[in-house]
């Protein structure tokens, strides 16, 4: 108090100096909030199981054989540690569709992927998941789909659910997908986007104890592939 009056202290640099704590606070918390979130939390998770039986799964009778490859489909990814996500693909991959004209259900979809041929958005992880601790292309060239079954779709938004043994770093185990297939006189496109626990396959390396890599992978698959001219 001064002369009878009441004094407020000056509050302006403080003031600012709190504004600016509250700004980087709030910056801090929404980089945990969006920019870290799991991609795979919300897409659908692969059922999988012991791979079954592919003692049916030859090209079945009066199928057409149309060749999946590089130049009409995609096969991507993307995963992710605690602080980012990263998307990848494989280049180089070949496959078939074996596809009876009116009955999607009894058609077959094979495809072989080339595990070196990854790529991701960083140069560095690329290489990393050429290493043992993740796809070890030098003992396992190669990740394999084979599909066992295709039944009518539940979930909203496709058309099918295709279960089949993928073979990846050494393990081979059966997994069911919902999937959209469409068939026109001209081609046969698949698109399919679902989620796999990379620990199922036997690729376990953690990361950094600060910067841990989640467990889940999206996977998405992108077939456009043409029938033959008639």
């Amino acid at each position: 108090m001064r002369d009878g009056r009441v004094v407020v202290p000056a509050c302006t640099e403080s003031g600012a100096t709190m504004r600016s704590y509250l700004t980087v606070v709030l910056t801090i918390l929404s980089a945990l909030t969006y920019g870290c979130a799991d991609p795979a939390a919300n897409k659908t998770k692969a059922t999988v199981t012991n791979a079954q039986s592919e003692s049916n799964t030859s090209k079945p009778v009066g199928a057409e054989k149309l060749v999946i490859s590089p130049e009409n489909s995609k096969v991507e990814f993307v995963a992710a540690k605690v602080t980012r996500s990263h998307n990848g693909s494989f280049k180089q991959f070949a496959g078939t569709i074996d596809l009876v004209p009116n009955s999607i259900e009894s058609s077959r979809v094979a495809i072989d992927i080339d595990t070196a041929s990854v790529v991701t958005d960083e140069d560095a992880l690329t290489a990393h998941l050429k290493t043992p601790d993740f796809f070890d292309v030098a003992r396992f060239p190669k990740a394999t789909f084979v599909s066992t079954k295709i039944e009518p779709g539940t979930k909203a938004g496709t058309t099918h659910e295709v279960t089949g043994n993928f073979d990846l770093h050494g393990m081979k185990k059966s997994i069911t997908f919902p999937a959209t297939v469409h068939v026109t006189p001209d081609s046969v496109t698949i698109d399919a986007e679902f989620s796999i626990n990379r620990k199922d396959f036997g690729i376990i390396f953690a990361g950094k104890a600060d910067d841990l890599i989640r467990d889940g992978v999206v996977i998405k698959l992108t077939l456009r592939v043409p029938r033959a001219k008639l």
